[in-house]
Protein backbone atom coordinates (compact mmCIF):
# COMPACT_ATOMS: atom_id res chain seq x y z
CA UNK A 1 0.00 0.00 0.00
CA UNK A 2 1.57 3.28 -0.87
CA UNK A 3 0.79 5.02 1.90
CA UNK A 4 1.74 2.72 4.38
CA UNK A 5 5.70 3.85 5.71
CA UNK A 6 7.93 0.84 6.55
CA UNK A 7 10.77 0.10 9.63
CA UNK A 8 14.10 -1.84 9.54
CA UNK A 9 12.28 -4.04 12.14
CA UNK A 10 9.52 -5.18 10.21
CA UNK A 11 6.40 -2.99 11.34
CA UNK A 12 4.30 -0.57 8.59
CA UNK A 13 2.85 2.78 10.14
CA UNK A 14 -0.51 3.99 8.56
CA UNK A 15 -1.91 7.25 9.45
CA UNK A 16 -5.53 7.23 9.74
CA UNK A 17 -6.17 10.98 10.34
CA UNK A 18 -3.66 11.99 12.55
CA UNK A 19 -3.73 8.51 14.42
CA UNK A 20 -0.92 5.94 13.20
CA UNK A 21 -1.67 2.29 12.71
CA UNK A 22 0.82 0.09 13.66
CA UNK A 23 1.31 -3.60 12.44
CA UNK A 24 3.77 -6.14 10.48
CA UNK A 25 4.71 -6.79 7.40
CA UNK A 26 3.56 -9.46 5.26
CA UNK A 27 7.23 -10.56 5.20
CA UNK A 28 7.37 -10.61 8.82
CA UNK A 29 4.69 -12.45 9.67
CA UNK A 30 6.09 -15.10 6.38
CA UNK A 31 9.34 -15.20 8.54
CA UNK A 32 7.30 -16.03 12.07
CA UNK A 33 4.80 -19.11 10.33
CA UNK A 34 1.49 -19.26 12.25
CA UNK A 35 0.87 -16.51 14.97
CA UNK A 36 -0.29 -18.46 17.99
CA UNK A 37 -0.36 -15.26 20.90
CA UNK A 38 -0.03 -12.05 20.64
CA UNK A 39 0.62 -9.43 23.81
CA UNK A 40 -0.20 -6.12 23.29
CA UNK A 41 0.19 -2.76 25.16
CA UNK A 42 -2.37 -0.55 27.51
CA UNK A 43 -4.25 2.14 25.59
CA UNK A 44 -2.66 5.06 27.28
CA UNK A 45 0.49 4.07 27.39
CA UNK A 46 3.35 6.58 26.41
CA UNK A 47 5.54 5.01 24.04
CA UNK A 48 9.36 6.06 22.68
CA UNK A 49 10.07 5.63 18.81
CA UNK A 50 12.25 2.28 18.64
CA UNK A 51 10.27 0.76 22.13
CA UNK A 52 9.14 -2.44 21.99
CA UNK A 53 5.62 -2.37 22.84
CA UNK A 54 4.13 -5.70 22.13
CA UNK A 55 5.05 -9.26 21.23
CA UNK A 56 3.91 -12.10 19.07
CA UNK A 57 4.09 -15.90 19.28
CA UNK A 58 4.03 -18.14 16.51
CA UNK A 59 4.75 -22.22 16.26
CA UNK A 60 9.13 -20.87 15.18
CA UNK A 61 9.61 -17.81 17.79
CA UNK A 62 8.62 -14.87 19.71
CA UNK A 63 9.55 -11.87 18.41
CA UNK A 64 8.78 -8.32 20.16
CA UNK A 65 6.83 -5.51 17.53
CA UNK A 66 8.48 -1.84 17.88
CA UNK A 67 6.63 1.72 18.13
CA UNK A 68 7.74 2.64 14.96
CA UNK A 69 6.87 6.06 16.50
CA UNK A 70 6.78 8.11 19.80
CA UNK A 71 3.48 8.75 21.41
CA UNK A 72 0.00 7.44 23.39
CA UNK A 73 -0.94 4.42 22.59
CA UNK A 74 -4.87 4.87 21.63
CA UNK A 75 -6.48 1.51 20.57
CA UNK A 76 -5.17 -1.88 20.91
CA UNK A 77 -6.51 -4.76 18.57
CA UNK A 78 -8.26 -6.56 20.74
CA UNK A 79 -9.65 -9.16 18.20
CA UNK A 80 -5.54 -10.30 17.73
CA UNK A 81 -6.13 -12.11 21.40
CA UNK A 82 -9.04 -14.23 20.41
CA UNK A 83 -7.49 -14.75 16.86
CA UNK A 84 -3.89 -13.98 16.28
CA UNK A 85 -4.20 -16.03 12.93
CA UNK A 86 -5.19 -12.37 11.71
CA UNK A 87 -1.81 -11.68 11.49
CA UNK A 88 -1.08 -13.95 9.09
CA UNK A 89 -4.22 -14.04 6.95
CA UNK A 90 -4.92 -9.74 7.36
CA UNK A 91 -1.12 -8.41 8.09
CA UNK A 92 -2.09 -5.16 6.78
CA UNK A 93 -5.62 -4.72 7.53
CA UNK A 94 -7.15 -6.55 10.33
CA UNK A 95 -3.98 -7.95 11.65
CA UNK A 96 -2.75 -4.36 13.00
CA UNK A 97 -1.53 -4.47 16.64
CA UNK A 98 -1.98 -0.56 17.92
CA UNK A 99 -2.88 2.63 17.22
CA UNK A 100 -0.61 5.84 18.31
CA UNK A 101 -1.19 9.28 18.78
CA UNK A 102 1.64 10.59 17.62
CA UNK A 103 3.94 13.05 19.59
CA UNK A 104 6.73 15.04 17.85
CA UNK A 105 7.88 14.29 14.13
CA UNK A 106 8.40 11.33 12.44
CA UNK A 107 11.39 9.33 12.62
CA UNK A 108 13.67 10.10 9.43
CA UNK A 109 14.56 6.62 8.62
CA UNK A 110 10.53 5.11 7.85
CA UNK A 111 10.74 3.45 4.32
CA UNK A 112 8.15 3.76 1.58
CA UNK A 113 7.67 0.61 0.02
CA UNK A 114 9.99 0.36 -2.73
CA UNK A 115 12.70 1.39 -0.12
CA UNK A 116 11.26 -1.53 2.23
CA UNK A 117 10.91 -3.69 -0.41
CA UNK A 118 14.85 -3.15 -1.86
CA UNK A 119 15.74 -3.46 2.01
CA UNK A 120 13.79 -6.79 2.83
CA UNK A 121 15.66 -8.01 -0.69
CA UNK A 122 18.84 -7.63 0.47
CA UNK A 123 18.55 -9.56 3.53
CA UNK A 124 18.21 -12.64 1.21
Amino acid sequence: MSDMKYTKDHEWIRFEGEIAVIGITDHAQNALGDVVFVDLPEAGREVTAGEAVAVVESVKAASDVYAPIAGRVTEVNSGLVDEPALINSEPTGGGWFFKIAPAGALPDDLMDANAYAAYVESLA
